[in-house]
């Protein structure tokens, strides 16, 4: 297939504007777990979707035996309200694709169609396993395709994911050298003292004072308790607590989130904050319930892949393309297949001006110049080519 091809271009563009137009929310994926099956069909391969999670799973075989390589592509859509005035704008209203997971989508069938078209499996010493995954911008979704054994049958041996990226151009790429994301750790503490008269605060133990001591404390985790050459976030997003002016509440309510580049710093500032809580317990005569939800690792990029993804990447856009980027402190819940297999992902840029976009991920404003899509399928094509039928996987540099 020639590269740029002007027909296979507009074919995802296509895909990629129909997924656009049908966000769905985590877990919620049913019209684009259904699109995505019939695309896969279409092109002769075998499907499995799951009887109680959205989400799909493809396989294409090799010729030969070798290694099982895992593309992953996230589905789900945000809560924003699109405002973006093009023909193919979110017709949910309040849900929308800010994130790139439609451009993710389209890429990963991109790759499936290349594969199927070019009839590159005959010489495959290996296999491909496509893995669709839910919500992952509730960091669940990778888990649930995990304990639903789609890292078996036949057994993934190393996974590749892509995500668009506005801070660089289309055409440009980006690479981690190790930690990719940071790990990402949401908590809650409800502090319950005693309520009372805004008039006769002796006669109340305040839970609101209790609260505004330990937000503060807080902040001196990382500033004092974390080298500072290491890297690691505590944020209290929300603070609730009374409902009139003259009332000492009976409660407050504190929750946020925990951020760190490495696993020691991620066990240490978990600790500090259960340490900190039983403090204020102590100081203010409160209790303080202290959970924590869910979490996801740290996403560490395997060196010889993330090496592979340099050179096929090279091939495809030229080195002179590639930016060596820094870790990121949010989060991705690829890092649970990351634990579990040698992993990298790709950074791949979809800015539509000469620079960088000034409306980033997340945002309602936020477009992508389409030309990323067939970059991205490019770029995962050669990959697979280089492990499955050049075998240089073990010759691949180590970066």
């Amino acid at each position: 297939m020639p590269f740029p091809d002007p027909d296979f271009s507009k074919w995802l563009s296509n895909i990629r504007r129909d997924f656009h137009m049908h966000p769905e929310l985590s877990f919620k994926e049913h019209r684009t777990t259904r699109t995505i099956a019939e695309i896969l069909e279409a092109l002769h391969l075998p499907v499995t979707l799951f009887p109680d999670l959205t989400g799909a799973v493809a396989l294409i075989q090799g010729a030969r035996g070798g290694p099982t390589v895992g593309l992953r592509a996230d589905m789900d859509a945000l809560p924003i309200q699109e405002e973006n005035d093009v023909p193919y704008r979110s017709r949910n209203d309040g849900v929308m694709h800010a994130c790139g997971h439609d451009g993710h989508m389209a890429i990963m069938v991109g790759v499936a169609k290349r594969i199927r078209e070019e009839g590159l499996a005959s010489e495959f010493a290996g296999n491909v396993k496509c893995l669709f995954q839910p919500a992952e911008e509730r960091a669940a979704g990778a888990m649930a395709m995990i304990e639903r054994g789609v890292l078996e049958n036949p057994p993934v041996d190393l996974l590749l994911a892509g995500h668009v990226t506005s801070d660089l151009r289309a055409g440009e790429v980006g690479l981690f050298k190790g930690v990719g994301f940071a790990s990402a750790d949401r908590f809650e503490i409800r502090i319950t003292g005693k309520g009372a008269h805004g008039a006769r605060p002796e006669e109340g133990i305040d839970p609101v004072v209790a609260g505004a001591h330990l937000v503060g404390a807080l902040q001196s985790v990382v500033s004092r308790n974390i080298k500072p050459m290491e890297a690691g976030v505590i944020t209290v997003g929300k603070f609730r607590a009374g409902e009139a002016a003259n009332v000492i509440p009976e409660r407050a309510i504190l929750e946020g989130t925990l951020r760190a580049l490495s696993e020691p710093v991620r066990k240490h500032l978990i600790q500090r904050v259960k340490e900190m809580a039983a403090g204020t317990e102590t100081l203010f005569q409160v209790t303080c319930d202290l959970k924590f939800h869910g979490g996801t690792p740290v996403l560490s990029n395997d060196a010889r892949l993330v090496g592979l993804l340099y050179e096929a990447a090279g091939r495809i856009v030229g080195k002179e393309k590639i930016h060596w980027i820094p870790p990121a402190m949010g989060a991705e819940d690829f890092a649970f297949f990351a634990k579990q297999r040698p992993a990298a992902l790709i950074r791949l840029g979809c800015a539509k001006d000469k620079g960088k976009s000034p409306f980033g991920l997340h945002s309602p404003r936020f477009d992508m110049d389409e030309s990323v899509l067939e970059i991205g399928c490019a770029v995962f094509f050669e990959a697979l080519r280089m492990i499955l039928v050049e075998r240089r996987l073990k010759d691949a540099l180590v970066l």
